[in-house]
């Protein structure tokens, strides 16, 4: 096989263009091959072989910097860069991630994980090449997608003003991880349909060069002047009219022809974008087919596409969803947002029965948070529907434009706490931090599925003011059934009554603290269980309670400790009592890296055996000693 013969990236260089097309095939069955075992992101790195081979031929690598959008297109690279042996452990604990990572590779030149970034990036890097006086190529490769977030035109606003080689990419697959939408789609589409462009460029520049004399010129100068050929065809030209020099469509699939037009690229002394056209999924037809499924992947059957993990349900986005849509169908002022995620916040069932009340703004958190401003100020009851660590991007935004305004904008925080195999960049374990920080924002996390459809009840129709639900990725809890009281604004519930010790548990970990609770009970520890239901405003009053009487307090969250939960349920006892115990359960003051959940939970202490032992070193005088 060609793909075992490519020990270091400068091998590819040796094959001829049949053997470079066969690799690619070859790369494209290793890739079905390890993520049907591992699972990972499939269609997106399929429709990207050729492109990440032109990429090692056109370039000096390591030497010369790709900085990949986003990173889940990346998996060519990784091969291609010494790491094909290590993909039976891709995105598994302990091996190699599933985006690019400095830490991992030299050949990883910049750290992503979230959209529209690699312009910025890109920039910003040959900047520093040019001020330090080296001499090396920086590429960024963006999506098509990814130019629906504002922070890719901020970058490109900027880039206009290079005198110097600076490349951009754009890999044109017509998709992100959902369908794109929007005005960049369609002028982008105006590009695929000019096909002749090209063409008639090239046959005019011909016939002008043929010109005695004054042709060169002729041809010189209409290349330099804004209302050129391309003016004529494709209306717009916004990359040129930014001062970007443009190149291209290229076919993504001709490795020749990439090569050729990035050596070009290569030549100028400013910022140009070279535009390719790529197929997603390219290869695989149950991918070419459903691009979107087969854009993140658990394990599945290469013969069929179908799955081979049962699927889970109902999950706390399918429970979110089915109340939404209820909900929205009793009151005709509930609008839905979602940033380019229809599928996996579960807002697709919502725009198939409301589709004049949903909105998919494309990849824009920021402008996702303030157009439900709008719309709040506007006298509509909005819910924007977000992954936790993808919220963090709208940030100002929430405090800016929501909460200084004390607008009814309901925000569902899908994926809250450790998702797992996406690592760093997607665990969602800051938000209690972040969003507990503004004033006016209230946050709320259910203990299980009857609760979270209490909760999104009370935020949609019972409260006027910002408030956030977060709930996990995966299965909805279903146990404490029985618990099913009301929700009233600032108030938890005492769940089970004990002595001595308390457990107050928020989200996730109130049935890791039942788990602990029954164990220890084994034990004849009989401990209180409290749920606190909200993380702001915390129950005051019931915290004072617990205070009162017990000896230990032991708080539970899935998120990190600094800003959490936890350390004001500490700082209100040690008003009151200086002499209660506290003990807060968290995840560390740390990014956590990729791995299986249960294994994660595990290794951070935050799963019930290590949380009980972790009360052993923390109150001896009761548990120490105890098996």
């Amino acid at each position: 096989m060609l793909l075992e013969q490519i020990e270091k990236p400068q091998d590819i260089r040796n094959l001829s263009t049949e053997e470079l097309k066969a690799l690619a095939e070859e790369i494209r069955h290793f890739l079905i091959d390890k993520i049907s075992v591992t699972g990972g992101h499939l269609a997106s790195n399929l429709g990207v072989v050729e492109l990440t081979i032109a990429l090692y031929l056109a370039f000096d690598l390591p030497r010369d910097k790709v900085i990949w959008d986003v990173g889940h297109q990346s998996y060519t690279h990784k091969i291609l860069s010494g790491r094909r042996e290590m993909f039976d452990e891709l995105r598994q604990y302990g091996g190699i991630s599933g985006f690019p990572k400095r830490k991992e590779s030299p050949y990883d030149a910049f750290d992503t994980g979230h959209s529209s970034t690699s312009v910025s990036a890109g920039l910003g890097m040959a900047q520093g090449r040019d001020l330090l006086g080296e001499d090396y190529a920086v590429v960024s490769v963006i999506g098509d997608g990814a130019l629906t977030g504002g922070m890719a035109y901020e970058a490109l606003n900027n880039a206009a003003r290079m005198r110097k080689n600076f490349i951009i990419i754009l890999n044109d697959n017509n998709m992100s991880i959902s369908e794109n939408v929007g005005g960049m789609s369609k002028y982008l589409n105006g590009i695929r349909s000019g096909k002749g462009y090209n063409r008639l460029k090239k046959d005019v520049e011909a016939a002008l060069m043929k010109i005695p004399v004054i042709g060169d010129g002729l041809v010189d100068k209409i290349s330099r002047t804004k209302n050129s050929i391309k003016q004529l065809v494709i209306p717009g030209m916004l990359f040129e009219n930014m001062g970007i020099t443009y190149l291209g469509p290229v076919d993504g699939h001709n490795v020749y022809e990439m090569v050729k037009v990035l050596k070009k690229a290569r030549m100028m002394d400013h910022a140009v974008l070279v535009h390719v056209n790529t197929k997603k999924g390219r290869g695989y037809k149950p991918a070419e087919k459903n691009p979107a499924r087969f854009h993140g992947v658990e394990p599945f059957d290469p013969e069929t596409g179908k799955s081979l993990k049962k699927k889970i349900y109902p999950g706390y986005t399918d429970v979110f969803s089915r109340e939404l849509c209820r909900l929205a169908g009793e009151d005709s002022r509930i609008v839905a947002i979602t940033a380019a995620m229809p599928d996996g916040t579960g807002l697709k069932a919502f725009a198939k029965q409301y589709p004049e009340r949903f909105f998919d703004v494309g990849i824009a958190e920021q402008h996702a948070v303030t157009s439900a401003a709008g719309m709040a100020a506007a006298g509509l009851k909005p819910v924007v529907a977000v992954y936790s660590s993808f919220l963090q991007r709208g940030f100002d935004q929430i405090l800016h434009d929501v909460c200084i305004q004390n607008l009814p904008v309901v925000f569902a925080l899908d994926r809250a706490g450790l998702v797992g195999s996406d690592g760093e960049t997607h665990q969602g374990i800051f938000d209690l931090s972040y969003l507990t920080s503004i004033p006016n924002m209230s946050v709320m996390a259910p203990k299980n599925l009857w609760e979270l459809r209490r909760q999104m009840e009370f935020a949609v129709s019972q409260f006027d003011g910002p408030i956030a639900i977060r709930y996990p990725r995966g299965q909805a809890y279903r146990g404490l059934k029985e618990f099913d009281s009301p929700i009233e604004y600032g108030k938890g519930e005492i769940l089970y009554r004990g002595r001595e010790i308390a457990l107050l548990a928020v989200g996730s970990m109130v049935s890791t603290a039942e788990h602990v609770r029954d164990k220890l009970l084994e034990e004849g520890v009989d401990c209180t269980l409290a749920n606190g239901r909200f993380i702001k405003p915390v129950d005051k009053a019931l915290i004072r309670e617990l205070a009162r009487t017990h000896r230990l307090i032991v708080t539970l969250e899935e998120n990190v400790l600094q800003g959490g939960f936890g350390l004001q349920v500490t700082a209100l006892v040690h008003q009151w009592d200086a002499q209660v115990k506290v003990l807060n359960i968290a995840l560390p003051d740390a990014y956590v890296e990729h791995g299986n959940v249960s294994l994660l939970r595990e290794s951070l202490g935050i799963d019930s055996d290590s949380v009980i032992q972790t009360m052993r070193d923390f109150y001896p005088e009761r548990l120490a000693g105890r098996k």
